[in-house]
């Protein structure tokens, strides 16, 4: 059995990766730890390590750029991991409307298409207050 579709599925149980990849999935398909540490509320260690778990499970890449570490959506050759991905693909929009408003939110906040805030800037946190 191929291990790489068992790991995807284990990363894929966990909510907040479940909503990153959906988010990867619907809303941009590159993300930095930074946005993503902002879009989902949680700490830095918390979103690395669930970033981490989807790029060993082979659904994500990763990239580092100067000091940010950007994460991309991985294109799946394998029609049982094609599956799984689309699965996911076709989940109810309405589960993620709040991630998907915060993380839209997020990412207007980028310059020429590129992260330039680090997490809980200033502006940030004054378009979350508005």
């Amino acid at each position: 059995m191929d291990e790489k579709y068992i790991d995807a599925l284990k990363a894929l149980s966990e909510p907040n990766r479940l909503r990153l990849f959906w988010l990867f999935l619907h809303v941009d398909e590159c993300m930095a730890v930074a946005e993503a540490m902002d879009i989902i509320g949680e700490t830095q260690y918390n979103v690395s390590r669930n970033l981490k778990m989807l790029y060993r499970a082979g659904l994500l890449n990763h990239q580092k750029k100067g000091k940010w570490v950007f994460y991309t959506l991985k294109d799946q050759a394998a029609p049982h991991c094609k599956a799984l991905v689309d699965s996911v693909r076709q989940l109810p929009e309405d589960e993620f409307k709040e991630v998907t408003q915060r993380c839209i939110l997020r990412l207007s906040l980028r310059v020429d298409g590129e992260c330039v805030l680090g997490p809980d800037s200033e502006a940030w946190l004054s378009k979350l207050s508005h």
